[in-house]
C-alpha cells in the first residue's frame, strides 16, 4: 500500500472507531453538517480535529494570554487569564465528554474557541463596547466573527457548523445543538466559579469561611472538592441521556455560588476598583478612532473600503481584539504626552 493511502486510512479508521465506541448521542465526525466552503478531507485528521488545530494556532487564541479573566493586571503570576480559563474549560469539558463517550475533539474545539472574541479588561471592556456600539456587543457573537470572518487575513478559518454552533451558544441563556456544546456550556460555568473563588482567596478578597455555608455543604468545603463534585454530578446525571444536565440541588448550589461571586468579587471587591479606569480607557479609544478613522490599521480600513464594513464595525473588531497591554500602549500613545528634548 502506498504511503498516501496509509495516511488516508488514519482518518477513516478514526471515523470508524468513533462509530463503534462513542455514545449514540455523540456527534460523529463523519456525520458533520460540514463547512460553509467545502474542503477536501484531511488524510490524517477528522473535521473536528482540524477545527481544534486551526483555533489553537490562530493569532486570536494567542492574544488571550494577555486578556483579563477577572482581576485586572494583578501582582502575581498565578492568577487566571482568559487563556488559562479557556484551557481549564477545555480540560473539564474533555473529562466529562470522555466519561459520557462523546466526541472529545469536537468538545475541545468548542472549548478552545468559546471566549476568543472577548475584549481587553474582561467584562469591563465588554460593557463599554455593548454600550457604545449601535447594535451592542456580545463576546460569543464576536468569537464567531473572529473565527469565521477576521482570522487568516480576512478569510476566516472555515470551521464546521457544529463547532460554530457550540461557540455561539455557550452562554447560560442559550442551548447548543450538540451534547458536546452543552458540555462546554456547563464546563464554562463550573470552571470560572471554581477558579474565580481560588483567585479571590489567593488575593485575600474573600476567605473560604466567607462562602455560603449551604452551598458548601452540598458541593464541598475545598476549591478542588467543589469542582470534583460538580463534574461527577454532571456525568452521573447525563449518563445515557440525550441532554447534559445537573441535579437540581447541585445546580442551585452552583448558581448560588455564582451569585455570591457577583456580589462580593465581580462587583464590590477592592480588586475590581480599577475597572472604572479600564472602562474609561476603552471608551476613549473608541471615541478617538471614531474621530480619526485614518488611525486604524490598514487591514481594517481595507475592509471598510472593499467589503463595506462600517466604521463602528472596524473599531469594534480592532478594539475588542486588543490585549490588555496593547490597549494600554495605544491609549498612552494617543493621550499621554511624550517627553521631548530641545537639544
Amino acid at each position: 500500500m502506498r504511503q498516501e493511502d496509509e495516511a488516508r486510512c488514519i482518518r477513516e479508521i478514526t471515523e470508524e472507531t468513533e462509530k463503534m465506541i462513542l455514545s449514540q448521542y455523540a456527534s460523529h465526525s463523519a456525520d458533520s453538517r460540514g463547512r460553509k466552503v467545502p474542503e477536501e478531507p484531511c488524510d490524517m485528521r477528522t473535521v473536528y480535529q482540524r477545527d481544534r488545530d486551526r483555533i489553537l494556532h490562530c493569532k486570536a487564541f494567542r492574544r488571550m494570554m494577555h486578556k483579563t479573566q477577572v482581576f485586572l493586571r494583578p501582582e502575581g503570576d498565578h492568577y487566571r487569564t482568559r487563556l488559562t480559563h479557556t484551557l481549564e474549560v477545555s480540560q473539564i469539558a474533555r473529562s466529562i465528554s470522555r466519561a459520557l463517550r462523546l466526541n472529545e475533539d469536537l468538545t475541545e474545539a468548542i472549548a478552545l474557541g468559546h471566549d476568543i472574541g472577548h475584549t481587553p479588561f474582561g467584562h469591563a471592556g465588554e460593557r463599554v463596547l455593548n454600550r457604545k456600539m449601535e447594535h451592542g456587543f456580545a463576546h460569543a457573537a464576536q468569537s464567531i466573527r473572529v473565527l469565521d470572518v477576521l482570522e487568516k487575513d480576512g478569510e476566516g478559518l472555515n470551521l464546521t457548523w457544529e463547532v460554530l454552533d457550540g461557540i455561539a451558544n455557550h452562554s447560560m441563556s442559550r442551548m447548543p445543538s450538540t451534547l458536546e456544546g452543552q458540555v462546554v456550556r456547563l464546563s464554562d460555568k463550573m470552571a470560572y466559579i471554581h477558579h474565580d473563588i481560588d483567585d479571590a482567596i489567593r488575593g485575600h478578597v474573600i476567605a473560604e469561611e466567607d462562602l455560603p455555608a449551604g452551598c458548601c455543604d452540598i458541593l464541598g468545603h475545598t476549591v478542588k472538592g467543589r469542582l470534583n463534585h460538580m463534574i461527577r454530578d454532571v456525568i452521573t446525571s447525563s449518563m445515557g441521556q440525550d441532554s447534559i444536565s445537573m441535579t437540581p440541588q447541585v445546580e442551585n448550589a452552583m448558581l448560588s455560588l455564582r451569585q455570591y461571586l457577583f456580589e462580593n468579587v465581580y462587583i464590590n471587591s477592592a480588586a475590581k476598583q480599577e475597572e472604572g479606569n479600564a472602562e474609561r480607557m476603552v471608551d476613549n479609544l473608541i471615541d478617538y478612532y471614531r474621530a480619526h478613522p485614518e488611525a486604524l490599521p490598514e487591514e481594517y480600513q481595507k475592509r471598510m473600503r472593499e467589503l463595506g464594513d462600517s466604521l463602528d464595525t472596524a473599531i469594534c473588531d480592532y478594539v475588542s481584539g486588543m490585549s490588555d497591554n496593547y490597549a494600554v500602549r495605544c491609549f498612552q500613545g494617543i493621550y499621554i504626552p511624550k517627553a521631548w528634548d530641545v537639544y
